[in-house]
């Protein structure tokens, strides 16, 4: 079942946020994002910060549409839109999880204003493909490490149809996953491994 979330208000600090970590640079840098210490594996800070600075230099964030797939908390999707994105689609299938999101949203919106235009949808990332509609310019797609390459290549078949021209995805796997055997129309544009973290930087082919 998919169901999107209406905005909750920031209530009292509970004790199932353990980890957090901030937005780095734009309209909210600096501001705390909460995270789940159970069922996700939010992207080190050493790795989010490589990741945005590659895209600082091959990606222009004004205006943008920003999907992020298994999104857990957000962090990936909030930094895009302090950097100026126009609207963000967030897809977590755990609904704990997607309150945590709702919350970070509430908390960034002084910063981000009214007009940003957020999503938060709890389904499974296949089954929302799978009937998505309309177009992408940057995507996030960072599934567990134990997500066999094979299903991550079907999320990405269904994706690339959703893409638009010039459009780039950012895909979070463990080195030792090796390479992805993309689906067609899809190729690689550059790969980054830092530590155990490997980046595959994907884009339509012309």
């Amino acid at each position: 079942m998919t169901a999107i979330f209406p905005c909750l208000r920031v209530g009292r600090p509970n004790t199932y946020y353990r980890n957090m970590t901030r937005i780095i640079a734009g309209a909210a840098g600096g501001t705390v994002l909460r995270a789940s210490h159970t069922g996700t594996r939010p992207t080190s800070d050493r790795v989010r910060e490589a990741l945005f600075s590659a895209l600082e230099s091959a990606f222009e964030f004004e205006g943008a549409r920003v999907l992020d797939l298994y999104a857990g908390s957000g962090a990936l999707g909030f930094e895009s839109l302090s950097r100026g994105a126009e609207s963000l689609t967030l897809v977590e299938r755990s609904g704990s999880v997607c309150r945590i999101a709702q919350r970070n949203l509430a908390a960034l919106r002084p910063a981000l204003g009214e007009d940003a235009q957020v999503t938060i949808v709890e389904s499974a990332t296949r089954s929302w493909l799978g009937t998505a509609r309309g177009e992408f310019d940057l995507v996030f797609l960072d599934p567990p490490y134990e997500l066999s390459n094979a299903d991550c290549e079907a999320d990405l078949a269904l994706l690339a149809p959703r893409l638009s021209e010039g459009a780039l995805v950012v895909v979070e796997r463990s080195t030792r996953s090796g390479d992805l055997a993309l689906p067609e129309g899809l190729r690689l544009w550059r790969r980054r491994d830092y530590g155990d973290t490997a980046l595959h930087f994907i884009e339509p082919a012309e």
